[in-house]
């Protein structure tokens, strides 16, 4: 079994490949999640990020690189979806992935708990264990480090109140927040061309994770098709 220290040295400098689909997307599916996390390896993947205990299992059976979990729940009190309550962590730890990861913004948690109240509880019972602090904001990651947790990733940049008309990927926020703490920062959230990752890294990422432009077949032909539309739709005008 590595240990905390290697499995960081193990994703230092790195691309980690999200590899989710959510039951109503086309493949759905531990399996299938698990063959994408094992063409991601033979492609240089460094780690692999994986929701629900179910694709954990079958993908930490599939390939050997460090697995990066998370569990989404929706909670009817509460917008935190990412790993948040004690159920979920309990439930991934089970599987024995390298890294935990969860929601870390200042939004108040299933139960009315703050994320101060809900992560003491989680250390208390998993010390051993790396865990990752998905922020929107600079002082999100500020305050996650400040709470214990390992790694801060900028996931959700763009997906609550306040950063939702944020243009990805947040790079300054890579950059400010690599340069501010002293545990490593993963840069994840709109990454869709090289040179994005390029600069990722210029930013000081630690490492850095890329799903949908990988993994989402779905989304990627949209991408494409909406391209064509819009190129459609200059040549039409340039017609007129």
């Amino acid at each position: 079994m590595k240990t905390n220290e290697e499995i960081l040295q193990a994703l230092r400098g790195g691309l980690i490949v999200s590899c989710q689909a959510l039951p109503e997307e086309p493949l759905y599916s531990s399996y299938i999640m698990s063959r994408m996390a094992y063409a991601a390896m033979l492609g240089g993947a460094v780690g692999i990020r994986a929701n629900t205990p179910e694709d954990v299992h079958e993908i930490k059976a599939t390939v050997n690189l460090p697995v990066l979990a998370l569990y989404k729940k929706d909670y009817a009190d509460s917008s935190v979806y990412i790993t948040p309550t004690g159920a979920e962590v309990d439930a991934l730890a089970a599987e024995h992935p390298e890294v935990i990861a969860m929601d870390a913004t200042n939004r108040p948690r299933p139960n009315g708990l703050t994320l101060d109240e809900f992560f003491a509880r989680v250390r208390e019972k998993y010390p051993h264990q790396l865990f990752m602090a998905d922020c929107a904001t600079f002082e999100e990651g500020v305050h996650a480090q400040a709470l214990g947790f390992d790694i801060i990733s900028t996931t959700l940049c763009g997906y609550t109140e306040d950063t939702k008309h944020t243009l990805l990927p947040n790079l300054p926020l890579v950059g400010r927040l690599a340069d501010a703490l002293r545990i490593p920062v993963i840069a994840e959230g709109g990454i869709w061309e090289a040179e994005d990752l390029k600069q990722a890294f210029a930013q000081h990422a630690f490492a850095a994770v890329i799903g949908t432009a990988i993994t989402r077949p779905r989304e990627i032909t949209r991408r494409y098709v909406q391209a064509i539309s819009k190129e459609d739709g200059c040549q039409t005008r340039k017609n007129a």
